[in-house]
């Protein structure tokens, strides 16, 4: 147990001072032709320093997002999309990371990193307050919830290893190992996404079945890239780092080029992405 929470902190301690400047960029995401577009970007962050991982309330026009404080530290913020208003959601001395909402909407779960090298998944009232802690047993390091009481989990080691977690009962099961960081719900289905890293050449886009725990295989991503989100109508986004793409893995074979009608010159280190319920917004997470 020592030797693992060392590797954690060494590896926490590390990630931290690679952090590199990034923004978020909204862009109005639209369907002409059949084909996605996007326009009008907006910088929502313009922060110096590292503002991160987007993800959208599913009822309400807010993005939650990690962001560094003057002291180094992640915090939780939203930005309200309408109102064009950002506020803290923690202040905390920890550093808290990949905000998620809850299923019941009245928490935002989150990743809580500590000084002594725990990584805890805890949850805070979207309001603001105390936070509750979920699990403190495992290296947590991204999560995306089933449903009320389970959550897919990707764990710190070596390798990395894919959880199936159920916070009510504190069953842990592991579902594979080399997985990437990206963990999604499919839209329309009781059913999950996750990318598996067979080897350095092939990352595949699997989907873990949230009734039966079957994984089946979807389609590779784009070459060396993990970052996705998936549109309403069951296409999933992914960027090569300077372009967007999609494809709807159940109709097509190839990856075909989001057309971007402005601000296709800000999309440089291009990686996370976020989509909202409605599918006319999208986050993507650029260099500074």
């Amino acid at each position: 147990m020592k030797t693992i929470i060392a590797f954690a902190f060494q590896l926490c301690s590390l990630v931290g001072l690679a952090q590199t400047g990034s923004e978020i960029l909204l862009f109005d995401l639209s369907i002409k032709k059949d084909k996605l577009v996007l326009s009008n970007p907006k910088n929502i962050t313009n922060h110096v320093g590292y503002d991160n991982q987007p993800s959208f309330h599913a009822d309400q026009p807010l993005i939650f997002y990690s962001s560094f404080n003057p002291d180094g530290r992640s915090d939780i913020k939203s930005y309200d999309y309408e109102k064009g208003e950002t506020r803290s959601l923690t202040q905390t001395t920890e550093r808290e990371y990949s905000p998620t909402l809850t299923p019941d909407k009245q928490f935002v779960s989150c990743i809580i990193q500590r000084d002594d090298g725990a990584q805890n998944l805890g949850k805070y009232p979207v309001g603001g307050g105390q936070p509750t802690v979920l699990i403190d047993n495992l290296i947590v390091g991204y999560h995306a919830w089933v449903d009320q009481d389970r959550l897919l989990l990707f764990v710190l080691g070596e390798p990395q290893t894919l959880h199936l977690y159920n916070v009510k009962t504190k069953e842990d099961k592991v579902l594979a190992e080399k997985i990437g960081r990206s963990l999604h719900s499919i839209p329309g289905q009781n059913a999950m996404s996750f990318v598996h890293k067979i080897s350095d050449s092939e990352w595949i886009i699997k989907r873990f079945d949230g009734a039966t725990s079957e994984i089946s295989t979807l389609i590779k991503t784009l070459p060396g890239r993990e970052d996705l989100c998936w549109t309403p109508q069951g296409r999933i986004i992914m960027s090569d780092g300077t372009r967007v793409y999609s494809i709807d893995p159940v109709k097509e074979k190839g990856w075909s080029i989001v057309s971007i009608e402005s601000g296709s010159e800000l999309l440089k280190g291009a990686s996370r992405l976020a989509i909202n319920k409605e599918g006319n917004k999208l986050a993507v997470v650029v260099s500074e």
